[in-house]
């Protein structure tokens, strides 16, 4: 996990969830393990690479595991570690914000 220095709470949170794709990726795991595959699919305009690159960054915050399976072809499962989810009230709450005040 990498150290950041911050003076404000929500710059943290920001810095290590924000952007354009962490959020999503977080929302899409929220609902169970996916497979590299599977999030590709669901999140849509997103490339392979930039996908491959934002989950290395969640993981290397401790916000996301991944399980590789020595299996043939190999299989490779994404999901909320223990820390990710603590992360599931703000993203539901962005979710909902997003539906009375955008969406709905």
């Amino acid at each position: 996990m990498e150290e950041h220095k911050y003076q404000c709470p929500v710059a943290a949170t920001l810095g290590i969830i924000g952007g354009r794709w962490k959020p999503i990726i977080i929302w899409v795991l929220i609902n169970g393990s996916k497979r590299f595959g599977q999030l590709h699919a669901i999140i849509g305009d997103i490339s392979r690479k930039i996908l491959t690159e934002q989950l290395k960054e969640l993981e290397i915050e401790g916000l996301i595991t991944r399980t590789e399976y020595k299996e043939i072809p190999p299989r490779v499962v994404y999901e909320l570690s223990e820390k990710g989810e603590t992360l599931k009230p703000i993203i539901m709450a962005m979710h909902e914000w997003g539906i009375e005040n955008i969406v709905g």
